[in-house]
């Protein structure tokens, strides 16, 4: 059984005398217990919007429109109030945001940041908050954490401040945990221990983990299921072997194809998707990714394309896909030094 699911999700943002902004348009995926799914994309595919609307962080207002569904725990957390999303949000579950000197509060203590999710969830008094931060810092790898409790964000190194955020997000033991881009700005060496966290947690405590990334090698490593994203919509779903072995929609063909190889020429150039993500046509009016696609037909113009189905397991939204056995592009490009992570899984892979 599914913990979320999320079924036409469309977050649509306007201001006055300008266009409206679909950010989101008709997103559906699921997480189950125990599960690690990815969300992959470019920036602006509408990764980050889908996390903040499932957590209640997007303003309430006439500029900002979420519909659709986002079911968890046999409650629609899309139709929650404030107080009751605050009493799921850091209990339930929990987020890792994308940067964490922004994320922290720059004024306030790194303890203070941490005990106030113990004390507003699991009602610690202030002595056992604080012995229980400094075991969670210790968990998360932050040595002498005592003596980090009472530093500010600015003191701490980047891959500190991101671990001081993993460890606000698992105080509570959540059932689901959304890593939004938890890798950002950090270097290779952090990335993958960062990552290594995450997994350890992931598996120790049982929670069903969202990772949120454009990083693919990143993906290779941690997750089960991969949703791959274009304009608000998912293009292409499957687990990870079949979706590296024998990638199906051209986006996703493109992602795989433009990251550089270790195996290729000296002064071979990458392959690029061409375009902007910018260059899209609304999904009513055809397939968003058509106007940057080589595989472009007269079908691809005048309707949203149906999901097609592979194996139940495997979808994408394409009129005229790759073949199965299509370019080059798979377990190959995965071992690469910008993601130690992934060669891990390499072998697995092929």
């Amino acid at each position: 059984m599914d913990l979320l699911e999320v079924s036409d999700l469309s977050v649509v943002f306007a201001r006055r005398g300008e266009r409206e902004v679909r950010a989101v348009d008709g997103l559906s995926f699921s997480v189950a217990a125990g599960e690690v799914v990815g969300l992959v994309g470019e920036s602006g595919c509408g990764k980050t919007v889908t996390a903040l609307a499932i957590m209640g962080l997007l303003p309430r207002g006439r500029w900002v429109n979420v519909t659709g569904k986002a079911a968890f725990d046999g409650g629609d957390l899309l139709g929650l109030s404030t107080s009751d999303l605050r009493d799921i949000r850091g209990r339930d579950i929990a987020m890792v945001f994308q940067d964490p000197l922004s994320s922290l509060n720059p004024v306030v203590s790194i303890g203070v940041q941490v005990t106030e999710v113990l004390t507003r969830h699991r009602g610690m008094n202030d002595a056992a908050a604080t012995r229980e931060a400094a075991s969670l810092l210790d968990r998360v790898g932050i040595p002498d954490p005592r003596r980090r409790l009472k530093e500010y964000p600015h003191q701490l190194s980047g891959g500190m401040r991101q671990r001081a955020l993993i460890a606000m997000a698992v105080a509570c033991q959540p059932r689901l945990l959304i890593a939004d881009e938890p890798t950002t700005a950090l270097d290779v060496t952090i990335q993958a221990q960062i990552l290594e966290l995450l997994r350890d947690l992931v598996h120790s405590l049982g929670t069903a983990l969202i990772m949120i990334t454009h990083d693919l090698g990143v993906v290779a490593g941690m997750c089960d299921t991969i949703n791959v994203l274009y304009a608000g919509k998912v293009v292409e779903t499957a687990p990870r072997r079949p979706l590296f072995a024998s990638p199906r929609h051209p986006y996703t063909v493109g992602l795989l194809g433009s990251i550089p190889r270790l195996d290729a020429r000296r002064g071979e150039k990458l392959t690029p998707i061409r375009g902007s993500v910018r260059d899209v046509l609304p999904w009513h009016e055809g397939c968003a990714f058509a106007p940057r696609c080589d595989r472009a037909i007269d079908a691809c113009i005048g309707r949203t394309p149906d999901v097609m189905d592979v194996h139940s397991v495997h979808t994408y939204r394409c009129v005229n896909p790759w073949p199965q056995t299509g370019p080059d592009v798979g377990p190959a490009v995965l071992v690469r030094q910008v993601a130690p992570v992934a060669s891990e899984q390499y072998e697995e892979l092929s």
